[in-house]
């Protein structure tokens, strides 16, 4: 059994490869082509800096995909899994201290092992193409901030999980379930207030007459915005982007700053009819609830395979603690749910097309749309050929050059 699953992930990651492959050698082959609709604002040159970009991010990615699986390789299929299990009992901790500890530890090595590739995207590949403008002062901050965030929310997620594993055997992954979605609904509550703010500065949008065009937009959907305010982006990257943040009365509408500087008032207020759309389409609440309905079926189903006490067989072993045995849970679900990749990513470009659609009615000018998503692919040095087949199993947006390509034929 344990060779089955070793294959499978062997598998895994051959397929993983020939798309990435497939997706490098068909930017090669096409990279040089302005697609339609892009001709006022891509030339060659941008063209020839795009595609650079587009594999320098690539190889970085690359190398990180591969130190990543090899360590996971490592730690699953050699001894070194039953020996972690056996060093964190050895301790004698308590269920849900043992536990805590037990994911600690390999959440610091995969917090290092991510540090040097975090420091080469940004102070290399992104300086090089004139993207980063953050410090490595900054860059540290931010990490440490993050490590406690993570420790916080982390731990009072897990311990919290583990308690109730500990204290309801039979009925902890329905426990479980619904204190993991109280959590996540409180923090999308909490977050645009407590969370965003420990790493961006908010203000009220500071170009003239877009604040007073986003609302009267809004209120022609039908919908309330709390704040609309803009984040000091700039402080770490040119790139331009924006995004509603929170959920019923606390929903706001954040713009980059850098994205203000690039845009028109008629094409800023274009992109956001777009996230106005994925709000009044439904997908944010359908997204949610399909999420948690997939979450307690994902519980459950742990619960049964932990109980049944055939997981450590997977590997060959005879036994393994509860919290070990959550990894191996964890990787057979990771074999099973990557065949569905493409049908998640279907659903996703499906909503971002209906919001497209919606954007058209409300702004009522598609082509502040199209021009929009141009100039920010040449701002941002965006991917406009990538492999059909790569965009079919990955990409949770459309090709801009498809997109682009609809939205200029209803303008």
């Amino acid at each position: 059994m344990k060779l089955t699953f070793f294959i499978l992930f062997i598998i895994v990651l051959l397929v993983r490869f020939i798309l990435r492959q497939l997706n490098i050698r068909h930017l090669r082959q096409h990279g040089h082509k302005v697609p339609p609709g892009f001709e006022s604002a891509i030339d060659a040159e941008t063209l020839a800096k795009t595609s650079d970009y587009t594999l320098a991010k690539d190889k970085v990615a690359a190398v990180e995909s591969a130190v990543g699986t090899m360590l996971f390789g490592l730690f699953l299929f050699t001894p070194l899994l039953p020996w972690y299990d056996r060093f964190i009992q050895s301790f004698g901790f308590h269920f849900i201290l043992q536990g805590l500890v037990f994911f600690l530890l390999l959440g610091l090595v995969q917090g290092i092992v991510d540090i040097p590739f975090s420091l080469y995207r940004s102070f290399v590949v992104e300086e090089k193409f004139g993207f980063n403008t953050m410090t490595f002062r900054l860059w540290l901050t931010d990490l440490l901030k993050g490590v406690v965030l993570s420790l916080i929310l982390g731990g009072i997620l897990l311990g919290g999980v583990f308690a109730l594993i500990h204290f309801s055997p039979q009925w902890w992954w329905f426990w479980a379930w619904g204190f993991v979605a109280i959590v996540t609904l409180f923090l999308m509550y909490l977050s645009p207030y407590v969370i965003e703010p420990l790493f961006f500065k908010f203000e009220p949008v500071q170009k003239e007459g877009l604040e007073e065009g986003v609302r009267q937009m809004a209120g022609k959907a039908g919908l309330t915005v709390s704040k609309i305010q803009q984040v000091d982006a700039s402080r770490r990257s040119r790139h331009g982007n924006a995004y509603f943040t929170g959920i019923d009365k606390v929903k706001r509408i954040v713009l980059f700053d850098t994205l203000l500087e690039k845009l028109s008032n008629s094409e800023a207020l274009a992109v956001l009819a777009h996230e106005i759309g994925h709000w009044k389409k439904g997908h944010i609440w359908k997204r949610l609830v399909k999420t948690e309905l997939l979450s307690l079926l994902f519980f459950w189903v742990a619960w049964y395979c932990l109980n049944q006490g055939w997981l450590p067989s997977l590997l060959g072993l005879a036994e393994l603690s509860f919290f070990s045995q959550l990894i191996v849970f964890g990787f057979v679900a990771s074999l099973v749910f990557f065949p569905l990749t493409p049908l998640s990513s279907w659903f996703s470009r499906r909503d971002e097309w209906q919001a497209d659609a919606f954007a058209c009615d409300l702004h009522g000018e598609p082509r502040d749309l199209a021009t929009a998503l141009v100039n920010m692919s040449r701002d941002n040095l965006a991917n406009l050929h990538p492999h059909p087949l790569y965009a079919r199993f990955y990409y949770s947006h459309p090709p801009l050059a498809e997109r682009v390509a609809r939205l200029f034929d209803r303008g």
